[in-house]
């Protein structure tokens, strides 16, 4: 016995009764950290359909602007700082701070445009932190992105004004046992 899948043609429409709305999640951290579980929850996204974006704005060294995404796999875009070292101080000389500026620019751009439904903005706290990134200007780009489009902000010590607009919070603690 053989089973056949019937799959829809490209005329047909299969929308949801309702709009779904985007998230604005959260994962924080008191210690810096690669986010493992967003990174996966990102991949698992794109390999299903989904335009995903991954913005690392303090990270450097690889010659990964948003001129050179990274594409793993088909739907999953992964940008970096165009910057030869990875950022840990709020003391940057001006093309380094350009380079922040032109990325937060070009993710602002794209976001709006509606190409990714999904996008990570790794770091941004520090960013917001460090006075790279104004947090109005964070929480004016979450309130004005497409409806549809889930935004995952992750870093440490999280402005609390983006803290309240998040739809979930995550907090990763450490924790030994004796």
């Amino acid at each position: 016995m053989v089973a056949q899948l019937e799959t829809p043609s490209a005329n047909q429409s299969h929308s949801l009764p309702y709009p779904l709305e985007g998230l604005v999640q959260v994962f924080t951290s008191s210690h810096r950290n690669f986010f493992t579980s967003v990174m996966g929850q990102a991949l698992r996204i794109a390999g299903q359909g989904t335009p995903v974006l991954i913005v690392q704005f303090l990270k450097g060294g690889i010659n990964q602007g948003q001129d050179r995404p990274i594409q793993l796999g088909q739907h999953l875009d992964w940008i970096r700082c165009d910057l030869p070292r990875c950022i840990d101080t709020p003391h940057l000389d001006e093309v380094e701070n350009q380079a922040i500026q032109k990325l937060w620019l070009h993710t602002q751009q794209v976001v709006y445009a509606g190409k990714y439904s999904l996008v990570v903005l790794d770091e941004l706290s520090l960013a917001i932190n460090f006075d790279l990134i104004p947090e109005t200007d964070v929480i004016t780009f979450l309130a004005k992105r497409p409806a549809h489009v889930d935004i995952i902000l992750t870093g440490t010590e999280m402005p609390k004004s983006i803290l309240d607009v998040a739809d979930q919070i995550t907090e990763i603690r450490r924790s030994h046992r004796p």
